[in-house]
């Protein structure tokens, strides 16, 4: 009898402190998913730093994972509209469907940019809620990381005051390692740049770049060799010192560009894990700052 109650009591304490299960569609929520929450949440990524995040499939082994999700965290604003509805469907989970509390959208918590005046597919791939690579400008991980500890103790209530404890520690070293990327970049300030897709209003806004061109005729759209040669000769009235792409976009376009403008092509990790030193949140801004440094040198 003794045995059997002693089982009984580790069972029950094994199940206190069982992890939650928490679904991120992109790296980096993942990556603040454990900061916030440590030890207290299994994590699994939906989709890796070098994957285009509007193109996934909603494979099963993706279908398997939200099944047992008790807290789903992705961008949103459509950002994952060709997958994330699939697999929240076919998983048939009703803790993390859309308006239950274990379904969490960052781009919530943020003010959104590019919000399109009209919606057409003929502009392309353009998002009625607006541009949802919120994760470029560190500033919006504050409110984001502050509603998503609040979003976990909601979900896993014994846990509340960790929960809290941990994001109070991340918003002091974060606030702290913002000031310090604000300082390094300076010289970033009004810097005009070519970008291959528009991946960085919300970069371009919190450091100062002067977006004067893009690679792409439309959002989502590859270019052409005609159109390139349209964005090299505007180049030639408005000069730009360099051309920036996302780590998992192709190279070529940029490097078109760069060799022809004479100006340098950067790579930005975009996500965590999108380059070998972009290991987290902090080394992702890290990288991300030194990278655009670099590109202010001749090529």
């Amino acid at each position: 009898m003794k045995k059997l109650l002693f089982i009984a009591m580790l069972l029950i304490s094994s199940s206190s402190h069982a992890a939650i299960n928490v679904f991120a569609c992109e790296p980096e929520w993942a990556a603040l998913s454990q900061i916030l929450a440590g030890d207290l949440a299994n994590i699994y990524t939906a989709t890796g730093a070098l994957q285009d995040p509007h193109q996934v499939q909603a494979r099963p082994s993706l279908i398997a994972k939200a099944r047992n999700a008790q807290l789903l965290v992705c961008t949103g604003a459509e950002l994952e509209i060709g997958w994330i509805p699939v697999v929240l469907r076919e998983s048939a989970n009703p803790a993390i469907a859309v308006g239950a509390d274990g379904n969490f959208s960052a781009a919530k918590y943020v003010t959104m940019r590019e919000v399109p005046g009209r919606l057409d597919r003929a502009d392309g791939d353009v998002h009625a809620m607006g541009n949802p690579h919120i994760q470029t400008d560190a500033r919006n991980f504050l409110p984001i990381a502050d509603a998503l500890s609040k979003r976990l103790a909601q979900i896993d209530p014994d846990h509340a005051a960790q929960y809290q404890q941990r994001h109070k520690a991340f918003e002091q070293q974060w606030r702290t390692a913002i000031a310090k990327w604000e300082q390094l970049a300076a010289p970033l300030k009004g810097v005009p740049i070519v970008v291959q897709h528009k991946g960085f209003p919300y970069l371009n806004a919190w450091l100062g770049l002067n977006e004067v061109a893009e690679l792409e005729p439309k959002p989502g759209m590859e270019p052409s060799a005609s159109h390139l040669g349209e964005v090299l000769n505007e180049l030639h009235s408005h000069p730009a010192r360099m051309v920036i792409r996302a780590a998992y976009q192709d190279a070529r376009p940029s490097d078109w560009i760069s060799q022809r403008a004479h100006i340098q092509a950067v790579a930005l990790p975009f996500t965590v894990g999108g380059t070998p030193q972009a290991s987290d949140l902090y080394t992702m801004f890290d990288d991300t700052i030194a990278r655009l440094l670099g590109g202010l040198k001749q090529p």
